[in-house]
């Protein structure tokens, strides 16, 4: 089975042929850097990740590419209530948003753009979109899109024009249509001065839906493989960017990819959820590893339920998989991450590559991993020194396809009990001393006490597990 993937556009599952072949091109709608990113915002980072680590893995030379929208209404608006400039607004949770990419293990992309650094690339593109008679100027500085001029306009959604609502009736009276949308946008006199640039039409700022086409142009040429995004993209922003590509004679995305979201006790996330959801206010409580379990692990077109509750069945998963991966290590000595990242697609279980290229079913893939664990497990009790090299092969080998290779950073010493923290390190110390009484017990036959000190710990969420090395404790 080759990969195949749904295809927003179509509607449909579609068997994934590059454009080129050996290489595969995607535009990843990135941050609109107004605020501190959420978990909402990391669900659509996490699940092109996978999809960009998966292609890797099937041999393909992947060019992502994942945009930042650093000008627009809510980051002008935001940096003027709190008296910074916007530039300066937009650049710290630019930073911000880039940390949490790097806490949560998400894969850097091939380019970052901004979308203020290619103003000329815009200009040209609005000039190419007018000259083929789709785009008109309204008022000075505006230059708008005629969405009537092009026959496949509400296409990627299956929307009629005449069944489009009219949100902002009279807000822009120099438009023909309603539903025609701004490609750029007059400077207004409470913007500051750098907000603006001059254009052949007047001088102002970018429309949103213009700087991706400008973007995806740029560094992914006229056509390309795969165009993702956040399902509530869809429309206006990828309708619009599908229009203003196609107005200007480029054939745009081939495949479209859309997340669902994440929801909080059954409602989607907002920004009032959002501001008690920020990534860093959650790792402050969590593992980050924790968090990319319960976000990236759910498959892609699927609502993610986030609470404390799917914290705690990723917390029981993922001790069950790095707990293999650690005793195995213990038995047989760690391979090299070099050898981990080295097996291909081929060479991974079958059932798990028939998962993966059914349109990334994370999930059942996530079931063979756990069947491998099973059967490393069995190894380690049979003491199969071999079969329990293998199984740790396959098993790093299939997380980190998952982004979640237990050895590999961010992970690495830093488990998800807090390995490597103040608290852990006095949590620890403490008990050892419980164990080391424990083992005196044991060693005088005293079961009565071993067990009496057993249970303590288990009452305190402390699971002790024995081995020929000795005792070792984890946090359930």
């Amino acid at each position: 089975m080759s990969l195949h993937i749904y295809d927003s556009a179509h509607r449909q599952l579609r068997e994934f042929h590059p454009i080129e072949p050996g290489k595969v091109g995607i535009y990843l709608c990135g941050a609109t850097v107004q605020g501190s990113p959420h978990i909402g915002h990391m669900r659509s980072a996490l699940a092109f990740d996978v999809l960009v680590r998966w292609l890797q893995r099937s041999g393909y030379t992947v060019t992502l590419v994942r945009n930042v929208t650093d000008i627009d209404d809510k980051i002008l608006n935001k940096s003027a209530q709190a008296g910074q400039p916007w530039w300066a607004w937009a650049y710290t949770f630019e930073r911000e948003f880039a940390a949490a990419y790097q806490a949560l293990g998400v894969l850097p992309p091939t380019y970052e753009p901004r979308a203020t650094g290619h103003v000329p690339e815009m200009i040209a593109l609005i000039q190419r979109i007018i000259d083929a008679g789709h785009a008109y100027q309204g008022s000075a500085g505006n230059v708008y899109f005629d969405v009537t001029s092009l026959k496949d306009y509400g296409s990627l959604t299956n929307q009629a024009l005449a069944d489009l609502s009219i949100d902002d009736a009279g807000s822009e009276p120099d438009k023909r249509n309603p539903h025609d949308f701004a490609l750029w946008k007059a400077a207004k006199p409470s913007e500051p001065e750098s907000a603006a640039w001059d254009t052949p039409w007047g001088r102002g700022r970018p429309g949103w839906h213009l700087e991706c086409s400008t973007m995806s142009w740029k560094y992914l040429g006229e056509t390309f493989d795969i165009h993702g995004g956040g399902l509530d993209l869809r429309f206006p922003h990828h309708e619009n960017e599908q229009a203003q590509s196609h107005a200007a004679g480029f054939e745009f995305a081939r495949y479209w990819m859309h997340n669902a979201w994440v929801t909080i006790d059954g409602e989607k996330m907002s920004k009032s959820l959002g501001n008690s959801l920020t990534v860093d206010n959650i790792l402050r409580h969590y593992p980050a590893v924790l968090v990319r379990f319960a976000l990236g692990t759910v498959h892609y077109r699927s609502t993610v339920a986030y609470s404390e509750r799917t914290l705690a069945e990723a917390q029981a998963q993922w001790d069950r998989l790095s707990g293999f991966v650690q005793r195995a290590v213990e038995a047989t000595g760690e391979i090299d991450r070099s050898e981990v990242t080295a097996l291909s697609a081929e060479e991974l279980p079958e059932e798990f590559r028939q998962a993966m290229d059914d349109d990334l079913n994370v999930s059942a893939a996530l079931a063979v991993i756990h069947e491998h664990v099973r059967r490393g497990n069995n190894a380690l009790a049979d003491i199969d020194d071999v079969e329990t090299h293998r199984e740790q092969l396959l098993v790093r080998s299939m997380l980190d396809v998952l982004g979640l290779d237990p050895l590999a950073d961010p992970w690495r010493g830093s488990e998800a009990n807090g390995e490597g923290s103040d608290v852990y390190e006095a949590l620890d110390a403490l008990v050892r001393q419980i164990l080391e009484r424990r083992a005196e017990a044991r060693a005088a036959k005293d079961w009565p006490q071993a067990d009496a000190l057993r249970d303590s710990l288990a009452a305190a969420g402390i699971s002790v597990e024995d081995s020929a090395e000795g005792a070792r404790w984890r946090l359930d």
